[in-house]
Formats: structure tokens, sequence, C-alpha cells
């Protein structure tokens, strides 16, 4: 082992709401950690549309019982970037923002694993991936994707004032897209591949897409598919057959997936032929290898709806006291 390196109890990747909440944990356990994010703190946050609002109540993603007061009923994006870094602060979390891990290796006779990051060597008894899904979007795989006009995300309706724009999609942040987009003027259109929208969209928005679209204020395709995309057109291919439709911007909004390349190269077994695609203990949420656990949406697989912030801030503690009892023996 190299000399004058400090082995933490405890390497949490991730410093979102899950990633934060173990380690407030960790130092309620007087355990050693630290937090390595490859971008700023709560990042997938940071980068959820401007004018987003959660579907959680604000109470109910309160994480190191800090209260969270927000101004309506549902918090905002920005309202949870500023709660989140007074937690942060509250705490003085050991937090390592702007740092990607590159490596995670398990050293031979020892009971730690290595952590080689962009910027520095750490030595670790025990990791927690919490690193979420939101980084890496679902790709439609057809030709033009890779098209500037094409967007995996969304900020804000600005921009596409008085202009085409196809939103693919039709889960809760394609809606989301769809109904701002409307109300700066922009002239949208939804590419839906199922008969319906889905029944999980947040009830107070569900009855205003579906009014939008039952009076043709937004134009919509149901049981369609959009198979390529052009400078100043797409191709959908619908029930009815393959057409043509005028376009300026394409919002693809299909979905995110956890990082499955990162989870492989760590080791991790992954299944994609399984909506699972990790085996892990249920009750532990340590993976096959001893020592390593994950927290939060990744838990879900392919299900990224199943995990969220408000059923995943439990997790922290059930790895921790696990890890501080493993510790003990």
């Amino acid at each position: 082992m190299e000399k004058n390196k400090n082995i933490f109890d405890v390497l949490i990747i991730g410093a979102g709401p899950i990633g934060l909440a173990c380690g407030i944990e960790a130092n309620n356990n007087s355990l050693s950690y630290i937090i390595i994010e490859k971008g700023c703190l709560v990042n997938s946050i940071f980068n959820y549309p401007t004018n987003m609002t959660f579907f959680s109540t604000s109470e109910r993603i309160e994480i190191g019982n800090i209260p969270f007061v927000s101004h309506g009923d549902k918090p905002s994006r920005r309202e949870a970037l500023e709660y989140y870094r007074r937690v942060n602060s509250f705490y003085e979390l050991n937090v390592k923002t702007y740092e990607k891990v590159i490596s995670v290796k398990k050293v031979n006779e020892e009971n730690f694993y290595k952590i080689t990051t962009d910027k520095n060597i750490y030595f670790a008894k025990n990791i927690i991936i919490a690193t979420g899904y939101y980084d890496n979007a679902n790709y439609l795989n057809i030709p033009g994707e890779e098209l500037a006009k094409v967007k995996h995300y969304f900020d804000e309706p600005h921009p596409y004032v008085n202009h085409k724009v196809v939103v693919i999609g039709a889960g809760n942040s394609a809606v989301d897209v769809a109904l701002e987009l409307f109300r700066v003027g922009a002239d949208v259109t939804m590419i839906i591949r199922e008969s319906e929208i889905k029944p999980s969209i947040k009830y107070w928005v569900k009855p205003d897409i579906e009014n939008r679209i039952k009076e043709g204020s937004i134009k919509s395709y149901f049981n369609s598919e959009v198979t390529e995309i052009r400078e100043n057109e797409i191709i959908v291919k619908t029930p009815d057959g393959v057409i043509e439709i005028e376009n300026d911007f394409v919002f693809s909004m299909t979905g995110y997936h956890s990082d499955y390349k990162f989870l492989k190269e760590i080791g991790i077994e992954v299944n994609e032929n399984s909506d699972l695609l990790i085996n892990f203990n249920k009750d532990t949420f340590e993976t096959k290898l001893k020592g390593i656990y994950i927290a939060g949406v990744v838990c879900g697989g392919r299900n990224t709806d199943k995990y969220f912030i408000e059923n995943s801030i439990e997790h922290s503690k059930i790895i921790i006291d696990e890890i501080s009892n493993q510790l003990k023996k």
C-alpha cells in the first residue's frame, strides 16, 4: 500500500441527496468518509429544467433532520438547490466536487479498495455508489439523432418561441416540456409510442396536458414513433402510415439510465437482459462485491421510476448501519 494514505471507512460516489444522506449517516456514526462528485453539489438537480417543480412535497425530501420549507406545496428546483447547500454547510460534509472516479480496485490481500480519480487516490474499506441516472440519456438510435437541433435535456422554453418543436415521450419530463413550450408560444407536437399519456403523470399536470391535446393546442400522434430526424423535418411512423412533419427542434424525453459502463468497470455484474440489472442484497444493499453498496435510483435498474429521493433516503441509514456493524466485527 502507498504510504501516508488515509483509509476511509466509507467512500461515497455521488453528491446528490442520497449521497449526502449517506455522508450525514456516516458522520452521525463517527465513521470516516468522503463524498466524490464529478459535477457540482446535487448535480442532477442543478441540471433539471429551470422552472421545474418537484413531485414530492418539501418535507418528504428532507435529509439530516434539517427542515425544508418551500413557498408552495411542491418545492422548486431553486429552493431545492438552496436547501441542499444549507444541509451541506450545516454538517460541513466532506465533499469533493468536480472530481471524477476513474477506477476502483480491490487491494490484494487487504480489506479495502483503492479509488483513483482524475485528481487523487483514495483508500476505503467500503464504497457506496449513489450516482443516480440523470447523466445518461436513453437514445433512440435513429438517423439524425446527432443533429444539433435534437435535445435530450430541457433548460427553459424562451429560446424556442415561435418555433416548431417536437417532443418525444409520454412521461412527466415530456409533458412538462410540452406544456412549458406551449405556454411561450411554440408550435408543439408530441410523438407518443403508447396509446395514451402515462398514468404516472403528476396528478396536477395530467388534466392540463390532456385538455391541451383534446382542444388541439398541442398536436399529438399516439402509437407512433420517430424513425428519422432531418434538418427541417422529422419522419414519423403512425398507425395511418408514414408522415413528414416540418420541424425546427426535437426534445427526445425518452428517459435516462444508470452508468452501466462505470458499474461494469468497477466489477459489478450488470445483467442488461434483466430490468433489475444489478443483483444486490435487498436487506443491506450490498452488491456481490463485498463492501460495495448501491443506493438510490441505481437500485431500480431500468425501472427508474421505482426509486426517487423520498423513498431512497432510508437506504442511507440501512447501509451505514450495516457498515458500522461490519466494522465492529
